[in-house]
């Protein structure tokens, strides 16, 4: 089936243009001449060709928009954009920035191949991850997550339903994951959707699906994700944002097994297993009258809560070790060596972003400790968040601070260097270019696996002389 590209330009011979020069590649090519109808079309495409002017609304404002329900690859066009708008179109996620007029075509076909590649590797790995159970790992050893872990193993045997809760970070989809992975329907579709990141007049169509012509720009027909996951388990996260008319109609598709789609007056059945997750206080929310009674009763036949992690410091140093070993592994360096001291003092920090936290910790700790012993003042200025982007006083600080910190290694030569700064350079020189080459080039999926905004490590690999558009 060929890729299908939504271009959105309210010029009609740009569309026309476009829209020849891509059919020619074999592309399915759909088009919008203002914002309201691209958006409406978004469900059905993989790649989006985005204006930055459009005569609805900023092509900007769009992009933003997308990348709160998708991720789905945009390359913006211009021929009268700024530099403002070209950063804050890859600040934004922004795979590529086309300018106008389109000359050589090749540019135009070399950005929406390299865009489409880039989507189908991340999808491959996402699928290979979930095969190998990366990602579904209840990591642990508290009583609380003894518990979870028991309670995961037990719902896996039956098709009860689960709603699973607690404070963003704190893993929930890693136990519905585990849930199905262990489950009858393990080898069966799994499927998740975040009904906090699809617009309440959107998530009908993204649950249900559509005929074609049900609405303006529905070219096609459409399968909504309780089709695509039909005889597996269907994941809902954050269930406490769907909005109150559609939580009716889930209701409905819970007590009877059927759904319908939109423009379609035919009820067809689907072996679903739901699991939601939501880190709301449902109670709260049904006191308030934003969230239905019997909804819940039907959501909640078992309920998995997961603690936040201050609540269990315990399991710091399982993360740690755990994210410190994979981490060193993929960027084939060396772990870093905790003390005592450093992992008392990850015990007492309240870790507001969970899990999640961790992991962004002890990778911050891989990339300026070098493979040295990390200081105590550097930990506190990471788990600050106080490092300067591009190198400022405190990063400037903390190393100084960190220089005469004794080497994990000692007689490995590290202790010889000349400067500290030479060798955190060099580091992180390996460390874009091995990262960039996994990524196949491509600079938006490097920023994103590294956690920066794509403009900051643009600013970053010329700072150390590195040239994207030469590795492959």
């Amino acid at each position: 089936m060929p890729a299908e590209i939504l271009i959105v330009d309210d010029e009609v011979n740009i569309l026309r243009t476009l829209s020849d020069m891509l059919e020619m590649e074999g592309y399915a090519v759909q088009t919008a001449e203002n914002a309201a109808a691209g958006m409406s079309m978004l469900g059905d495409c993989d790649l989006v060709l985005l204006d930055v002017r459009l005569p609805d609304r900023s092509g900007i404002e769009v992009l933003a928009e997308i990348r709160k329900r998708s991720d789905i690859p945009v390359l913006m066009m211009s021929g009268h954009a700024t530099i403002a708008d070209a950063v804050r179109a890859t600040q934004l996620g922004a795979t590529d920035f086309l300018e106008k007029p389109f000359s050589p075509s090749e540019k135009v076909l070399l950005s929406v191949r390299n865009a489409l590649r880039l989507r189908q590797l991340e999808t491959d790995h996402a699928e290979m991850a979930q095969r190998a159970g990366i990602g579904s790992q209840l990591l642990g050893e508290s009583a609380a997550m003894r518990r979870v872990r028991e309670q995961t193993r037990l719902c896996a045997r039956t098709p009860g339903r689960v709603l699973v809760t607690g404070e963003t970070g704190t893993g929930k989809e890693v136990v519905a994951r585990c849930i199905h992975s262990q489950s009858e329907r393990r080898n069966a579709p799994w499927v998740a959707v975040n009904c906090a990141a699809v617009p309440g007049e959107l998530i009908e169509s993204e649950l249900f699906g559509h005929e074609k012509g049900a609405f303006t720009g529905a070219l096609k027909a459409r399968r909504g994700k309780f089709e695509q996951a039909d005889g597996g388990t269907l994941f809902l996260d954050e269930i406490g944002d769907m909005p109150a008319h559609m939580q009716a109609k889930l209701l409905r598709v819970l007590e009877e097994g059927e759904i319908e789609r939109i423009g379609s007056d035919r009820r067809m059945r689907v072996d679903v297993r739901v699991l939601a997750a939501t880190n709301r206080d449902l109670r709260t929310e049904i006191g308030a009258g934003r969230f239905r009674d019997d909804l819940y009763h039907r959501l909640h036949v078992v309920g998995i809560h997961l603690a936040p992690l201050r609540e269990r410091p315990e399991d710091v140093p399982v993360l740690v070790r755990h994210f410190g070993d994979t981490l060193s592994k993929l960027a084939g360096l060396r772990a870093v060596e905790i003390t005592p001291e450093l992992m008392e003092r990850l015990q007492r920090h309240p870790w507001p972003g969970n899990v999640r936290e961790v992991r962004n910790t002890v990778e911050r700790l891989l990339i300026f400790s070098q493979g040295r012993r990390p200081s105590l003042l550097l930990l506190e200025e990471l788990l600050g968040e106080s490092v300067a982007e591009d190198g400022g006083p405190a990063l400037d600080a903390l190393l100084e601070a960190n220089h005469d910190a004794p080497a994990s290694h000692p007689g490995d030569g590290d202790s010889g260097s000349p400067n500290l700064r030479v060798a955190i350079e060099d580091f992180e020189r390996r460390y874009i270019l091995d990262r960039l080459r996994a990524q196949g080039g491509q600079v938006a999926a490097t920023a994103r696996e590294l956690g920066l905004e794509r403009s900051h490590l643009y600013k970053k690999m010329r700072a150390l002389g590195i040239d994207p558009s030469t590795v492959r």
